[in-house]
C-alpha cells in the first residue's frame, strides 16, 4: 500500500510537496525520481509520481485521480484538556478513528497551567494531526478549533446526534442513545454526531447543565472508570460500529478499480472522563 502526503493544491498535471513532508520524503524516506505516491488536497485523491527531488520540495506529475469514498459519518469531538501526552495521543487516535474536527475545552476541572499553554502547543497538535492524517491514509486532517469554554461549545454544535459522558446516575448506556437516534430516522448523510470528554474529575455541574441545554444525552461508556484517551477511542469506535453497520445497506456505489490495483492484478510492483471523578 502506497504512502499518502498532503498538498496545498494540485496545479494542472502536478503538483508540489514542501516542508517537513518533503523533508522526511527526500531525506528519510530517500524518495527518487519515478516512485509512485498518493497525494490528496483535502478534496481529492491523485496517484502521482515524483518528478524532482531537492532540498526542500518534491515535485510530482498527476498520474490518475483515485476513488475518494465519501463518509457516512461526521465526527466532533469537543475535549477536554488533560495532560498533553495524553492529550496528544488522543489526538491521534481520534485521527485515525476518522474525526473531522476536534475542539479543545477548558473545562472547569482542566488544570490551570494547561489552560494557560495550550494556545502555544496549537502549531504541535497540527502537526500531530496531519501526521497521522498521513499515516492513516485520511482524505483530510481534522480541524483543530481555538480552545473554548464548554457551555459555547455545546451551544454552537449543531449536530444530530449529541453525547455527553458521564458517570451520574442519569446517564443511559451509550448503546441507549445511539439506538434512540437511530430510531427517529437518518435524514441525511453523513451524520453529524458529536461527543464530549470531560477532564480529570469529570465534568461539572454547570457544565452539565449547559451540555443538557443544547440537546447532549449524558451517556455511560460502561461499568468501569475510564481515562480520557480510553473513552475517546471506546465511544468514537462504537459510533463507527453501530452507524456504519446501518448505512452499510443505504446503497453505496462499489469503487472502480484504480490504477493501483490493475498494477497489482498485472504483477507490477511499482485522560480522565466525565464518567470519572479521579485519576489513576
Amino acid at each position: 500500500m502506497r504512502r499518502r502526503f498532503f498538498v496545498d493544491a494540485f496545479t494542472g498535471g502536478s503538483a508540489r510537496l514542501i516542508g517537513d513532508a518533503a523533508h522526511h520524503l527526500g531525506r528519510v524516506l530517500r524518495a527518487e525520481p519515478g516512485q509512485l505516491y498518493e497525494l490528496s488536497d483535502g478534496s481529492s485523491v491523485f496517484l502521482a509520481r515524483i518528478e524532482r527531488v531537492s532540498n526542500n520540495r518534491i515535485d510530482f506529475a498527476l498520474l490518475e485521480k483515485l476513488a475518494a469514498p465519501s463518509a457516512s459519518l461526521e465526527i466532533v469531538v469537543l475535549l477536554a484538556i488533560v495532560k498533553f501526552d495524553r492529550f496528544e495521543w488522543a489526538l491521534e487516535k481520534a485521527t485515525e478513528l476518522g474525526v473531522n474536527t476536534i475542539v479543545p475545552l477548558a473545562a472547569e476541572r482542566s488544570e490551570k497551567v494547561l489552560v494557560s499553554a495550550a494556545a502555544k502547543r496549537a502549531v504541535r497538535w497540527r502537526k500531530i494531526l496531519l501526521e497521522s492524517a498521513q499515516q492513516a491514509r485520511c482524505l483530510r486532517p481534522p480541524a483543530l478549533q481555538g480552545v473554548t469554554r464548554p457551555a459555547p461549545a455545546f451551544a454552537e454544535n449543531a449536530a444530530s446526534v449529541k453525547v455527553l459522558f458521564s458517570e451520574r446516575s442519569r446517564a443511559v448506556p451509550l448503546q441507549a442513545v445511539f439506538k434512540e437516534a437511530a430510531s427517529k430516522g437518518i435524514e441525511s448523510i453523513p451524520l453529524r454526531i458529536a461527543v464530549a470528554i470531560g477532564p480529570e474529575g469529570g465534568w461539572a455541574d454547570k457544565e452539565f447543565d449547559a451540555g443538557c441545554a443544547a440537546g447532549f444525552r449524558e451517556a455511560l461508556l460502561g461499568k468501569n472508570i475510564l481515562r480520557t484517551e480510553t473513552a475517546l477511542i471506546a465511544g468514537l469506535a462504537a459510533a463507527h460500529l453501530y452507524f456504519e453497520r446501518d448505512f452499510a445497506s443505504v446503497g453505496q456505489v462499489p469503487e472502480q478499480p484504480g490504477r493501483q490495483d490493475r498494477e497489482r492484478a498485472g504483477g507490477v510492483v511499482s485522560h480522565d472522563t466525565g464518567a470519572s471523578r479521579g485519576t489513576r
